[in-house]
């Protein structure tokens, strides 16, 4: 169990956490949420003991063992392979001293605790998890220095991931990820054994991960049972029943209000106007909850455009000559057109991006622009790259120079930075607040079509829920690169698969494509889309595309047999290991055994476990090589 206990944290003279208090049990998927400087990676610091709360307690068991990420990336000349390993650091140590310890008892306790910590299942583990977040068997060999902040912070969370803390913290571990490497970590989350707490603004992830929503407003906490979805009926009742008692509350402090100005001033009725006084005193008022009416997206109209926008055919692209990261390249985007790259990272979506953007130009082949087209095209670099000491109202006017005062003011206000907020300096705006300004700036001259690069890494829940309404209004094309899957179902009407140097139509749905990347699926054939040139295709040898299918079909029943039977003994080991340490409360099925017969049980299962694991890394290497 864990208790947060009447947790009050003041920064800068501001309460950000006012007597937060919740009781979180043992084994709970906790996703912790809130708008943006709610406080949550505050309350999450005090839980890790990295801030001291100016009053209350954080109590957990004493030997939990607590994982979060650290600030700082991993660096050095360590591999992804070698820096995940080193995160458990009692396999590290027992490791060494078998090597050089010569006492025969003390080596026999020290092979003994390996065995129990599946020490030498371990590298299979770590690289299944590096695999998941997109590391390929190269990519884990190479020296940390030779990776981006992101792809660091990726091997950071690995690194946690591997180390199975009893309590795992996560502060949005999405934001660093594509759609494929978030797609596996909803899976390896829903399975793990501990307790979770996650900061996320991914609807999905909340869905289909936590059992509890966390939800922090105003400096205090509240727990609802379920998922996102549930939470937001559960707050919406309650929403309904605080408006009703407010109304009831409002009504009744008139009546009460009304006989105290009408009768304090009578000697007759002084002595009832007096207590109805003290009554409406004491009577505390019902808040009803807080909405942010700033939290606005509203894109402008643009002229209308005959169609197409932009069509390419036969291109390449690249930043080296002669060495194009995309080829073959033959799309088309129309005025409605509303499109969705996939792929992973270091696939090429930006890159194509950026030709649609016009920042790159084809090395190969035609790209044919209609003459009036204006683009708006949004990157997190746009976010990081807004002067802190400048106000939106400065930074609109550059932008806009020239146009008079009543239109700068006005393309702020679509976007929430109405009156003196658009004279606040950015240094003081949200993550959030400062995405709405870049997207504001990129808007500012209604482009035909908006390409928008992870536009949802800074916004809460409702800000992208606005987001998504804004789009769906908005008139003109768009091309979104996102892992947010919520924002691409309800946005995207065309898919575009950007994967081994090329870019095709996906036919199926998104959720034909979550299937494919979990394994559970294969990708329909490459439609034509609306009119979209297409290369006429070779011929095919059908009988031979038939086996394959069904022998890859097959391989990945298997595969999928072998994570189950991975996850059904750990399961096992993790049961026997719990009625070892609570004799007292075994599970059914182990009522009755002595210590011994548990410890025997235990051995044979890390037995089991191995060879399952053994399996699944052979099933896993078979499918790599049959790809």
């Amino acid at each position: 169990m864990l208790n947060i206990s009447s947790i009050t944290v003041r920064l800068g003279g501001r309460t950000i956490l006012d007597q937060a208090t919740a009781a979180i049990p043992t084994g709970a998927r906790v996703g912790l949420i809130g708008r943006n400087g709610a406080g949550k990676s505050t309350l999450m610091k005090v839980m890790i003991g990295q801030l001291e709360p100016d009053d209350g307690a954080i109590e957990m068991p004493k030997r939990a063992r607590l994982g979060y990420i650290a600030q700082e990336a991993p660096s050095g000349t360590l591999t992804p392979f070698e820096t995940v390993l080193a995160a458990d650091v009692e396999r590290t140590a027992l490791l060494e001293e078998s090597e050089t310890c010569v006492d025969p008892d003390r080596l026999g306790d020290v092979h003994e605790r390996l065995l129990a910590i599946d020490a030498y299942s371990a590298p299979a583990r770590a690289a299944r998890i590096l695999i998941g977040l997109g590391f390929d068997e190269a990519m884990q060999a190479e020296p940390m220095d030779s990776f981006s902040g992101g792809w660091k912070m990726r091997v950071a969370l690995a690194s946690l991931l591997f180390s199975q803390p009893d309590l795992l913290l996560l502060d949005e571990p999405s934001n660093h990820l594509d759609l494929e490497a978030t797609l596996w970590l909803e899976n390896f989350l829903r399975a793990y054994p501990g307790t979770l707490i996650v900061i996320s603004h991914e609807r999905d992830l909340l869905n289909n991960v936590v059992d509890n929503i966390l939800h922090l407003q105003g400096g205090k906490v509240t727990l609802y049972p379920g998922g996102y979805d549930s939470f937001e009926r559960q707050r919406a009742e309650r929403a309904a029943q605080l408006a009703a008692a407010k109304a009831s509350q409002d009504a009744q402090r008139a009546k009460l209000q009304d006989y105290v100005n009408r009768n304090s001033a009578r000697a007759s009725t002084a002595k009832q106007a007096q207590s109805r006084a003290k009554m409406l005193a004491k009577m505390q008022p019902v808040v009803a909850m807080m909405e942010d009416p700033s939290l606005t997206f509203d894109f402008p109209s643009p002229k209308e455009l005959r169609p197409p926008l932009i069509t390419l055919d036969n291109a390449a692209v690249g930043y080296v000559e002669e060495k194009p990261i995309l080829r073959r390249l033959g799309l088309r985007i129309d005025p409605d057109d509303r499109i969705a790259l996939l792929g992973r990272n270091g696939n090429g979506k930006t890159t194509l991006a950026r030709l649609f953007a016009q920042q790159l130009k084809p090395m190969e082949g035609e790209m044919n622009i209609s003459g009036k087209l204006a683009i708006g095209y949004f990157t997190q670099y746009q976010v990081e790259e807004l002067a802190g000491s400048d106000t939106p109202l400065v930074h609109m006017t550059r932008a806009m120079d020239g146009k008079p005062t009543a239109q700068i003011r006005g393309q702020l206000g679509r976007f929430g930075f109405s009156g003196e907020r658009a004279l606040t300096p950015v240094s003081k705006l949200s993550g959030g607040e400062r995405a709405r300004l870049a997207l504001a700036l990129v808007t500012r001259d209604a482009p035909h079509l908006l390409i928008l690069d992870e536009p949802t890494n800074h916004l809460d829940v409702d800000a992208r829920e606005a987001l998504v309404q804004a789009l769906n209004a908005y008139e003109g094309a768009v091309i979104l690169i996102s892992h947010d899957r919520h924002m691409v179902e309800l946005t995207a009407d065309r898919l575009v698969l950007v994967d081994g140097g090329e870019a095709r139509e996906y036919a199926g749905s998104m959720t034909d494509y979550m299937d494919f990347v979990l394994g559970r699926n294969q990708p329909k054939a490459d439609g034509k889309g609306k009119g979209k040139s297409a290369e006429k295709p070779a011929p095919i040898d059908q009988k031979a595309v038939s086996a394959n299918w069904k022998e890859q079909k097959e391989l990945e029943k298997q595969f999928a047999r072998a994570e189950t039977a991975i996850a059904r003994v750990q399961s096992r080991v993790a049961e026997i290991e719990d009625a070892m340490v609570t004799p007292k409360r075994p599970p059914h099925n182990l009522a009755g055994l002595t210590t011994g017969q548990l410890a025997k049980q235990r051995e044979q299962a890390l037995v089991d476990l191995a060879k399952a694991e053994a399996d699944w890394l052979a099933l896993s290497e078979r499918l790599e090589a049959f790809a």
